[in-house]
C-alpha cells in the first residue's frame, strides 16, 4: 500500500491552505504532522481522507494524488453510531467484525471436521486456524478490555446503552472503536486531548505496536517523542520531510536552517565577487572574455532563496510580581472536595517560591479542588487560607472560553478601566493582538486566541500567587514552550492542573496526584514521580493511625520481599516457555491433522496464557510492596 501527494494545492474559498504538499504513506508510516495554529494540519488530514481534493489541474504532472491499492482510511468523523439501543460492549466488539466472522466460520469447520473426520475439512479448520491466530483472535478480547479499563470505563458501565452515556463519553467510544478497527491508515486529530495519563500511555503502546499506517495531529510532545518516527513540518503553506521523533526533528530542523542560512550567504558573496571582477574589468579590451566568463558563471548558478523566517511568533509578557507575599503563602488541612460525593481529601503546605502541579485521571477532583481554593464550590470538610499578601492570579480553562459580543479592546478594557487606551493596546499587542486585531469580537476569536486574552488579563494584575486550572489547552506547541519559559522565570508561586506531560515535567517540583483510590502526595518533580510511579506515598493526616504490631524487621521484610518477587518471576519465566513449547507443537507439519491433538493444545495454552497473567499480576503486588518498602527506608 501506498498513498503519495506531490507538489499538493488546496483552496477553500478561493484561499489557498496548502501551497506545495509532498507527502507519502506507506505500509506501517508512523507519522507526524506539526506546524503552528491555522497552517492547514487538519486540512491536510482531510486531504489524504478523500474530503478534500487538489485545486491544481489534473494535467499538470507535477501535482498529482497517487493511491496504490485499495487501503482503508480510518478518521474519528466516520464513528457514527449506527444502533444507540446497543451496549457499550457490543459496540466495541463490532470492532472485530473480521476477527468474529473468522470465529464463527472457525467453529463451524470445527464442528464439521469432528463429524466428518475428513482429510479436507481437517485442512479447512488448519487453515482458518492458522489465520485466526496470525489475525490475534486468541487475544482481541484482552485488547479491548485492556483498553476499556484504561479509558476509565467500568465493568459495569460495559452493559449500559450507547444512549446514556455523556457526550464526552461517547466520544472516547467512537475514538476506542476507530482505534481497534485498525484501518490501514489511521487519522488522529489531537487524539490526547481529553484523555487522562493512564489512557494516553495505553494509547502510545498500543500505537507503537500497531502493524499499519498512521498519521496523527498533535501538541503533545512527550506523545510524539514516543509514538512516531517521521516528521511532516507544515510551514508558510509547504511541507518538509524529517525523519525521527519530535526532538530529532526540532534539532534538524535548527540544522537545516542555520545550512540553508550559511549557503545563502555564501553564493551572495560569490556573486558579489563574480559580479565586481566582471565590473572591473569588461571595458578592458584584453579582459573582456574573463568578464563575460565571469557573467555566464552568475548565469549558470542555481539560485538559492533566502531562506524564509520561521513562524515563531508568540507572545511575550515579563512576569514581575509587586510583591511576592509571606513565606507561608497557603495552607490546606484535611480539605475535602467534591460535589455529591467527596472525590479526595488534601493536605498540603506551600511557600513562596513553590511550584505544585497537580496530575491524574479526568473527573476525578483536579479541576473541583482549584475550584474549591478559588471559592467557586463549598468544601465538603477541612480548611484553607492563603498566606498575607497573597494577589491571586487564577486562569480558568472554562472562563477562558467565555463567548461575547464585546470587542477584544472592550473585553480587556472591563477589567483594567483606569488605563489609557495606549497602555491597553500595548498590552494586548503582547499577546499578538495587535492592529485590527483588538476590534475583533471576543465570539469570533479561536479557542488559542481566547486563552491568550484570558493570560493577558490574568497577568496585567501582577500576581504573586497563579492557580492554573489546564492553561495549555488549545495551545500550539509554540505557545506552550512560551508559557513554560515564562513561568519558570517567574518568581513568585505557583499551582496548577495540566495533563500536558511535558509542561508538568518543566515547572512541578512537587505533585499531587488524584487517582481512584484517592489523592496522594508525591514530594518530587514529574520525572522521579514516573520512576516510583508504583511507591505510594499517602498525605500527610491528622489522626495518628493505629499499628498493627510486628515481630519482623525491615530487613527481614525486605529479603522476605525480595524472595517473592524472585519467585514471581521465576513464575513468569516459566510459563512463557511453557507456551513458546506448546505453540511450536501445534505450528508442526506433522500435527495438522490431528485435530483431537489441535484442540488439546490449544486449550493447554490457553489454560497457560490465563496462568501467565495471574503470574504477572502476582509479580505487580510484590513488586508494589517492595517498592513501598524500600521508599519508607
Amino acid at each position: 500500500m501506498q498513498l503519495k501527494i506531490q507538489n499538493g494545492v488546496v483552496e477553500l474559498s478561493g484561499e489557498p491552505i496548502l501551497r506545495c504538499v509532498t507527502v507519502e504513506i506507506n505500509d506501517a508510516s508512523k507519522i507526524a504532522v506539526v506546524g503552528r495554529n491555522g497552517c492547514g494540519k487538519t486540512t491536510l488530514l482531510k486531504l489524504i481522507a478523500g474530503e478534500y481534493t487538489l485545486t491544481r489541474d489534473e494535467n499538470d504532472a507535477k501535482s498529482f494524488f497517487a493511491v496504490s491499492g485499495k487501503p482503508k482510511i480510518g478518521t474519528l468523523s466516520q464513528m457514527a453510531f449506527a444502533d444507540e439501543s446497543k451496549t457499550l460492549l457490543e459496540e466495541i466488539r463490532s470492532a472485530y467484525g473480521d476477527i468474529l466472522d473468522l470465529k464463527a466460520e472457525l467453529d463451524l469447520a470445527q464442528l464439521k471436521m469432528e463429524s466428518e473426520q475428513s482429510e479436507e475439512s481437517i485442512k479447512r479448520y488448519t487453515a482458518l486456524l492458522e489465520e485466526f491466530r496470525l489475525r490475534d483472535g486468541f487475544y482481541f478480547e484482552k485488547e479491548y478490555e485492556g483498553a476499556l479499563k484504561r479509558f476509565g470505563f467500568s465493568q459495569e458501565e460495559k452493559q449500559k446503552k450507547l444512549s446514556e452515556f455523556s457526550g464526552g463519553q461517547r466520544t472516547k467510544i467512537a475514538f476506542l472503536k476507530l482505534l481497534l478497527s485498525k484501518p490501514d491508515i489511521l487519522l488522529l486529530d489531537e487524539p490526547t486531548n481529553h484523555l487522562d495519563v493512564a489512557a494516553v500511555e495505553w494509547l502510545e503502546d498500543y500505537l507503537n505496536r500497531y502493524r499499519k499506517a498512521f498519521v496523527v495531529v498533535s501538541h503533545d510532545r512527550m506523545f510524539l517523542d514516543r509514538v512516531v518516527n517521521t516528521v511532516y513540518e507544515i510551514e508558510h503553506g509547504k511541507t518538509e520531510k524529517y525523519t525521527g521523533n519530535y526532538t530529532a526533528y526540532k534539532r534538524e530542523k535548527e540544522k537545516r536552517r542555520a545550512e540553508r542560512e550559511k549557503a545563502y550567504e555564501a553564493q551572495q558573496k560569490e556573486r558579489e565577487r563574480l559580479n565586481n571582477l566582471a565590473e572591473r574589468f569588461r571595458y578592458k579590451a584584453t579582459k573582456a572574455a574573463m568578464a563575460q566568463s565571469k557573467l555566464k558563471q552568475i548565469e549558470r548558478m542555481e539560485i538559492i532563496e533566502r531562506p524564509q523566517k520561521a513562524d515563531e511568533r508568540t507572545f511575550r509578557a515579563v512576569l514581575a510580581p509587586e510583591d511576592l507575599g509571606s513565606k507561608d503563602i497557603l495552607s490546606v488541612q484535611d480539605l475535602t472536595v467534591g460535589y455529591e460525593r467527596p472525590l479526595g481529601t488534601v493536605t498540603l503546605e506551600m511557600k513562596r517560591g513553590d511550584r505544585v502541579g497537580i496530575i491524574g485521571g479526568n473527573g476525578l477532583g483536579k479541576s473541583t479542588l482549584v475550584k474549591t481554593l478559588m471559592g467557586l464550590l463549598p468544601p465538603l470538610g477541612g480548611a484553607f487560607h492563603f498566606g498575607t499578601g497573597a494577589k491571586i492570579g487564577y486562569f480558568d480553562q472554562q472562563m477562558a472560553q467565555y463567548s461575547g459580543r464585546e470587542t477584544v479592546l472592550e473585553n480587556y478594557r472591563a477589567a483594567f478601566p483606569a488605563e489609557s487606551d495606549f497602555e491597553a493596546r500595548s498590552a494586548l499587542g503582547a499577546f499578538l493582538f495587535g492592529g485590527e486585531d483588538v476590534f475583533k469580537t471576543v465570539e469570533s476569536l479561536s479557542g488559542g486566541e481566547r486563552v491568550r486574552l484570558a493570560l493577558c488579563k490574568m497577568l496585567r494584575g501582577k500576581p504573586n500567587f497563579l492557580i492554573l486550572d489546564e492553561p495549555t489547552n488549545h495551545m500550539d506547541i509554540v505557545g506552550k514552550e512560551t508559557l513554560e519559559e515564562m513561568l519558570d522565570g517567574f518568581a513568585g508561586t505557583i499551582l496548577f492542573v495540566s495533563h500536558d506531560r511535558y509542561f508538568v515535567e518543566k515547572l512541578a517540583d512537587r505533585l499531587i496526584v488524584f487517582e481512584n483510590g484517592g489523592v496522594r502526595y508525591c514530594p518530587f518533580g514529574y520525572a522521579q514521580y514516573l520512576q516510583s510511579a508504583q511507591t505510594e506515598i499517602p498525605l500527610p493526616e491528622k489522626t495518628e493511625k493505629k499499628v498493627k504490631k510486628t515481630f519482623t524487621t525491615p530487613l527481614k521484610e525486605r529479603a522476605r520481599l525480595e524472595r517473592a518477587v524472585a519467585k514471581a518471576e521465576e513464575k513468569i519465566t516459566e510459563w512463557e516457555e511453557k507456551i513458546a513449547a506448546l505453540t511450536k507443537e501445534l505450528e508442526k507439519e506433522e500435527n495438522a491433522a490431528d485435530y483431537v491433538l489441535l484442540s488439546e493444545l490449544q486449550s493447554k495454552i490457553e489454560k497457560a496464557e490465563n496462568e501467565l497473567e495471574a503470574a504477572m499480576e502476582d509479580w505487580e503486588t510484590r513488586h508494589t510492596e517492595y517498592e513501598k518498602l524500600i521508599c519508607e527506608d
